[in-house]
């Protein structure tokens, strides 16, 4: 069964390798520059956010990262993707935490076909992210809360 805890400042090191390794085996479309870029920016945005992180039998397989109902991320081991884990973990951040729009990187089709499949729905675009950088972001949001 998927728990989950709170992150601390002690687990940043952690959550990074992990955003690292997840972004290796799903974000081909970055630059080496930009990973890094991102790398360092990521603990700055971290007290900002309620960040969980999601293991089963003390074995970590992902983390979030939510304000307010917006889930700002959710990354997972590479060697968990693939077996349910990341919907289990979406519908616990939707049922539990109150989830109802997310952001995707366009150009990461396996987790704009995820989001959709899970009951998401596009309704906007801007053709770069938040940093200004090239990589066109889809907004999501919860079909039931796009009434």
């Amino acid at each position: 069964m998927i728990q989950n805890k709170k992150a601390t400042v002690n687990d940043y090191e952690m959550i990074i390798n992990l955003w690292e390794r997840s972004v290796m085996a799903t974000h081909h479309f970055l630059s080496v520059k930009d990973k890094e870029e991102i790398k360092k920016e990521l603990p700055m945005y971290f007290p900002h956010l309620d960040v969980c992180l999601w293991y089963i039998e003390n074995s970590i397989i992902g983390f979030t990262a939510i304000n307010e109902n917006h889930l700002e991320a959710l990354f997972l081991d590479p060697d968990k993707m693939g077996k349910g884990y990341g919907k289990q973990i979406l519908e616990k951040c939707i049922n539990r935490f109150g989830i109802t729009s997310v952001d995707v990187n366009k150009q990461n089709a396996y987790a704009t076909r995820f989001y959709l499949k899970n009951g998401f729905g596009i309704i906007g675009e801007d053709l770069t992210d938040g940093a200004g950088r090239p990589y066109p972001i889809l907004h999501l949001k919860y079909k039931e809360q796009q009434k």
